[in-house]
């Protein structure tokens, strides 16, 4: 039993389409003593846990053998990074490497994947002949793909063109004629609203009662909103109905973007009318997290705004977003929600260059809730969660090819440290309003006509 692993150009629907399509197609793999199987585990960015889970996990089903391709490496880093911009983010040995010091998978025989180029004498994908490298063309998965969205033809099979991308041509062997016009479908219409690119999941966004949706979730067309405010950041209090946060148990109010193990980034909108929740973009599509599957709940403080004029003692300035929130607690809540949140304290994130603070908190109606009410008792109840915090904090971006984040401190902060956070970026948040004593640059861009802000009053 033979697998492999591939990061594919094409969600899993259409990848299955296009193996039909060999399949019917005369002279191709024989329906008869052809198996094709699915394994319903898509990869994301095709990194070394992801490496190991498949293949361990493709061992237990029975496969003896396992392709490694150059995929695991093949990904780019970001042009962001701080070594080797646009170089590949793992080596070009990277998967194997990985999985031979991957415990419970020795019985494995690894294979790899030998690099094949199309030969022009016969139309055949074949290891290339160093005797005569004129008749060979590559074919690299890029190459296919702006092909495919130019809505490339056949070309003539007596004269391949050296340079496929000019003619607009694709080598007539290549590809099966049918599986070629999925391709092309694909990618021509991988903008509109008919795909959602890559092996993202139609999935529900796990939105709150009383909240409002438009577009499909995983689109940068998705919205949600709240039905009884008009805007989450400046409508609802940073305390609940009642309370006055110091001296009610530091309880704050939590706005939920990205719930529990949610890796979609989503986030208000600041200057979007109602500001919306939204799902946040790279390069004009839509931005998930990729170093892993969040452990907290994260939101906000509403009515709060890390001002970009306040700076810290080493010259950092506010983040430019309202105050944020990792909530710790056990239970997923919704998006769009607004949870009273007990605060433990605060971390003090130093993230290119600006102050992103982060406030820890855990949900009222938590399990845990009644047995934790400092950082002492997070740490004695759920040991760890400190440092997976921190952890997460400094690396998640190492996974888009930049470089770690720093801490102000290694500590959390105090809960009255961490409340008197929360009263400055509420200050911070009046000034924005015109509502308190400093004055604020109109040039932000933000959206503010809610009654909380510079609506009607």
């Amino acid at each position: 039993m033979l697998n492999s692993l591939s990061l594919s150009s094409f969600p899993l629907a259409f990848d299955q389409y296009r193996y039909f399509c060999s399949l019917d197609h005369p002279g191709g793999l024989d329906p008869a003593t052809t198996v094709m199987a699915i394994w319903p585990a898509p990869m994301v960015y095709a990194g070394p846990t992801e490496v190991q889970f498949h293949a361990k996990s493709r061992r237990s089903a029975g496969a003896s053998y396992f392709v490694v391709g150059r995929d695991p490496a093949g990904m780019k880093g970001s042009s962001l990074a701080v070594a080797h911009p646009g170089d590949d983010l793992y080596d070009g040995d990277h998967g194997r490497y990985v999985l031979r010091n991957s415990p419970g998978i020795g019985s494995m025989k690894m294979l790899s994947f030998v690099k094949v180029m199309y030969d022009v004498t016969d139309n055949v994908m074949k290891v290339p002949d160093d005797n005569r490298p004129d008749d060979f063309i590559s074919i690299s998965g890029s190459k296919m793909r702006l092909l495919a969205r130019n809505g490339a033809s056949p070309c003539s099979p007596t004269n391949i063109p050296t340079d496929l991308v000019e003619a607009n041509c694709v080598p007539s062997g290549f590809m099966v004629p049918k599986g070629w016009e999925i391709v092309v479908d694909y990618y021509r219409n991988i903008d509109s609203g008919r795909w959602i690119p890559w092996s993202r999941p139609r999935s529900d966004p796990g939105a709150a009662p009383r909240t409002t949706t438009e577009g499909q979730f995983g689109t940068l067309g998705f919205s949600l909103r709240h039905t009884d405010y008009e805007s989450v950041w400046h409508d609802v209090s940073r305390y609940p109905s009642g309370t006055t946060g110091g001296g009610d148990g530091n309880v704050i109010n939590l706005v939920t973007e990205i719930p529990l193990r949610m890796t979609a980034k989503m986030e208000v909108q600041k200057d979007r009318p109602n500001n919306v929740i939204s799902q946040d973009s790279t390069d004009g599509r839509p931005r998930y997290y990729t170093y892993g599957t969040p452990f907290f709940n994260y939101g906000f403080v509403p009515q709060t705004w890390e001002d970009p004029n306040l700076k810290d003692s080493l010259g950092n300035g506010g983040d430019n977003d309202p105050l944020d929130v990792m909530e710790v607690g056990s239970v997923r809540l919704d998006m769009g929600s607004i949870t009273p949140c007990r605060v433990l304290g605060h971390l003090e994130l130093i993230d290119e260059g600006e102050m992103d603070n982060k406030i820890i908190c855990i949900a009222l109606s938590d399990p845990d809730a009644s047995s934790i009410t400092n950082m002492g008792d997070l740490e004695r109840v759920k040991p760890g969660t400190i440092e997976r915090l921190k952890d997460w904090l400094k690396r998640y971006k190492t996974a888009e090819g930049k470089g770690e984040n720093s801490l102000a401190s290694e500590s959390p902060t105090s809960i009255k440290e961490a409340m008197e956070l929360i009263e400055e970026t509420h200050e911070r948040w009046k000034n924005l309003c015109g509502k308190g004593t400093g004055y604020v640059s109109p040039d932000h861009g933000f959206w503010l006509d809610a009654p909380g802000c510079k609506g009607r009053r």
